[in-house]
């Protein structure tokens, strides 16, 4: 029996106003899907870092004050002032949001008709929505018995991971250094490349995490928490030779001392002394941003050295569409070993929007993932 579509779908979106973010649950017309795309009811959408920028951005969520039904809520918070022109390019838009999402296809166009009834992950925005219209070639099927749980986060934190890897060996790296090591994506990360024989220094913030990772097979964890840090990463890097970083943080002096810290490394096996410092060029992608401040770099690590901002669209973009096709192939293929991820709680659109759960996801905790089942309580 074919699946009746209903004739909307509750969609979450984030709204900027004057000097307010609006947080809100929204009826969407939903229509048939044209030839080359699906209709997918969203059963499992993972709130990643990525995704709070667009639905928290700078508000203030310990003074939002909610409205609404307990069905349809309705949350607002304040924006601080210095905020507001960075937020003008969206004033007064309401934005869909969740990047990525899995679920079971129930609609489809004629040349879509082979994902009728398929598991899917997919990608495309607005995915923290009860159903989403993507095109065929923007989902990923799933395994034989895996959960839309299973295949929420397969693009994201998998494919970062793995390109952060590729862009390694594109530019003539043969190691690594990532921040924020023991985040779920960093873990992916190990396991890539403890897979690969790939030699990574992983920067954590704590010993606990230290502890984590180690647990999980990494041999070079360096805490920044730790008066010996420097020391440790000096260490680790003149090991491993890493002089290319992926940095999480983005703010403060961790990238500087990276850099500093590979320059060390770099001289240690210099044969002549140069005033301008060692020839080995150091690199530091910042892809993310969990310290919000100025990022510093004291200039202590010689002339070839680079800092720069990293995304993974645009990678995926120039690297062409059958090479990202192998990654996104690989991804399904351990999806449950090397790509597994672990949800600290699953919660409703509804609950999504509740700011005591706010406060707790947007806290971007290590080990705290929490997943949105739009059709939770439906």
């Amino acid at each position: 029996m074919a699946f009746e579509l209903p004739a909307t779908s509750l969609e979450l979106r984030s709204r900027v106003t004057d000097g307010q973010l609006e947080l809100s649950l929204v009826p969407v017309a939903l229509r048939a899907p044209a030839d080359n795309e699906v209709v997918v009811r969203i059963e499992a959408s993972p709130i990643n870092p990525s995704d709070l920028g667009l639905l928290i951005g700078p508000a203030d969520i310990s003074a939002a004050v909610v409205s609404g039904t307990a069905a349809s809520p309705v949350v607002t918070a304040p924006i601080p002032a210095a905020f507001m022109r960075a937020m003008a390019p969206r004033l007064n838009e309401s934005m869909p949001v969740g990047n990525e999402g899995a679920g079971t296809v129930v609609a489809a166009g004629s040349a879509a008709q082979g994902l009728l009834g398929k598991k899917v992950a997919a990608i495309g925005g607005a995915m923290y929505s009860q159903y989403r219209i993507v095109k065929a070639a923007d989902c990923l099927p799933l395994p034989e018995g895996a959960t839309s749980a299973d295949g929420a986060s397969c693009f994201v934190n998998p494919l970062t991971a793995l390109s952060m890897v590729e862009v390694m060996r594109d530019e003539g790296h043969t190691a690594l250094v990532h921040t924020a090591a023991a985040s779920n994506l960093g873990q992916m990360l190990n396991r890539i490349c403890l897979s690969d024989g790939v030699p990574l220094v992983c920067i954590v913030r704590s010993e606990e995490q230290a502890a984590l990772l180690r647990g999980q097979g990494a041999q070079y964890v360096v805490d920044s928490s730790a008066a010996s840090f420097r020391d440790d990463l000096e260490a680790a890097l003149i090991a491993t030779g890493a002089t290319i970083a992926f940095d999480a943080i983005g703010g403060g002096k961790l990238a500087g001392q990276i850099l500093t810290a590979m320059e060390v490394a770099a001289n240690k096996t210099a044969k002549v002394y140069s005033r301008y410092g060692s020839s080995t060029h150091k690199q530091v992608y910042i892809y993310g941003g969990l310290d919000m401040r100025p990022t510093e770099l004291n200039r202590g690590f010689g002339m070839a050295w680079s800092v720069g901002g990293w995304l993974l669209t645009p990678f995926l973009v120039k690297i062409g569409a059958a090479r990202a096709q192998g990654l996104r192939e690989r991804v399904a293929r351990e999806l449950k070993t090397t790509f597994a991820s672990h949800y600290t709680r699953e919660i409703s659109l509804a609950e999504a929007l509740q700011p005591d759960i706010i406060n707790a996801y947007n806290r971007r905790a290590t080990g705290e993932k929490y997943l949105i089942n739009p059709h939770k309580g439906a």
